[in-house]
């Protein structure tokens, strides 16, 4: 593979930094739901595509946003007063060969799918949809016309991954899916899917703060709220405790509750989102393409969620290159910490990058050139089967959210 760079990464892996911040968005975040959704539209509509037209028609659907509802929270269970907006922005591929493609359809249909799927108490007339998606340019759209196996990028564009993760990171992730399981939801149906965590480690020492957002239907009152959130926070404790092993770990739920303000005073939704009142979401304002907004680490500027999967480089290299990342990781001995590079230039090959690069932090004993040699052969073995990597992109086998 040409214009291949492996390079020592001269600095400390994250775990061995003195101090780490990393943050997660959770399932039923504003911004996490946009993303979801968005990518969710990309994905059934690339599944239309393929039925109809045997490839993938040009859209991107990246400019999603959601505007909070309206809600009156109560104990014992509030009610909506207005509904949340979503709100499908930017390009599609409604007409091709005759025949015409229910774009608009399609995205509320898909829509619909994921919040019963993933949110227990959105029901669709809780929900308003207003599409702006239009027709793409003529240059992008030229781009689907032409012939090969591969597309031309749509962009000039750069992506960074990385691997592996810290343990700050997987923590936030695990709670957060633990915090997330329909076990957990069963013991705790009062819990909401709302769920941001933010870690900060001071060396070996874990301080986490947990937004949750609690579903007022299963509290009565405000002794009832702070009595199952203390059960929630040793839920918590217990969880880290038991597969993590820090030398402090410090827990804030709900850092802004205060007793004996009554219902105002606690962190109360009618449906278990701040979407419900107060709370919008954006596509892209969330976590990275892996789950986590990693403070301390590089990353790209690139929203993947809704972007096709065959052209456009803000999302095929921005997950490409946390693959190529972990089975770097999994497949070359000597690597302790390592950071993919992929930057495309707008109209050539996506299997060609323009630039594809590696930072490696070794492990204590071996060098770079170690290591160069088997890095560069996982990098030439995922552009080899790049086509596959991109199919399993549209069809939604790899998660972008």
């Amino acid at each position: 593979m040409d214009n291949v760079l492996v390079k020592e990464l001269k600095q400390l892996a994250l775990d061995d930094k003195p101090m780490e911040v990393c943050e997660r968005k959770g399932l039923g975040h504003p911004d996490t739901i946009c993303d979801s959704v968005m990518n969710q539209v990309s994905i059934e509509l690339s599944k239309e595509y393929l039925k109809r037209f045997g490839t993938i028609l040009h859209h991107n659907l990246d400019k999603g946003l959601i505007g909070a509802g309206g809600s009156e929270v109560a104990f014992g269970g509030g009610k909506m007063t207005e509904p949340i907006l979503i709100v499908y922005g930017d390009r599609a591929t409604f007409d091709a060969g005759g025949e015409h493609v229910p774009v608009n359809e399609i995205a509320v249909k898909s829509t619909e799918k994921w919040f019963k799927e993933k949110l227990r108490f959105i029901e669709p007339e809780h929900v308003k949809h207003q599409s702006v998606i239009k027709p793409g340019a003529a240059s992008l759209q030229d781009i689907f016309q032409r012939k090969g196996k591969y597309l031309g990028a749509n962009d000039t564009s750069a992506a960074v991954g990385f691997a592996p993760l810290s343990r700050t990171e997987r923590l936030i992730l695990d709670l957060e899916g633990y915090l997330n399981t329909p076990g957990f939801k069963k013991q705790y149906p009062e819990s909401g899917e709302d769920i941001k965590i933010m870690g900060f480690r001071n060396g070996n020492d874990m301080n986490l703060t947990v937004a949750m957002a609690f579903v007022d239907r299963f509290v009565d009152s405000e002794a009832d709220y702070f009595r199952k959130k203390s059960e929630i926070y040793d839920a918590i404790n217990g969880f880290i405790n038991s597969k993590y092993d820090f030398d402090e770990v410090n827990v804030g739920l709900n850092v802004l509750d205060r007793e004996g303000r009554g219902i105002n005073g606690l962190y109360l939704t009618v449906l278990g989102s701040s979407v419900d009142t107060g709370d919008s979401g954006q596509v892209g304002r969330g976590n990275n393409v892996i789950g986590v907004i990693p403070l301390n680490r590089p990353m790209s500027s690139e929203a993947a969620a809704g972007k096709n999967p065959v052209s456009h480089v803000g999302k095929i290299y921005n997950l490409l290159s946390y693959r190529i990342a972990n089975r770097v990781m999994d497949n070359v001995a000597g690597v302790k910490e390592v950071y993919i590079w992929l930057v495309s230039a707008i109209g050539q090959s996506i299997d060609v990058p323009a630039v594809c690069s590696a930072q490696v932090v070794p492990a204590e004993g071996f060098t770079v050139g170690d290591v160069a040699s088997g890095i560069e052969e996982v990098m030439a073995y995922e552009f080899e089967h790049l086509d596959q990597f991109c199919n399993d992109l549209a069809t939604g086998k790899i998660n972008v959210c």
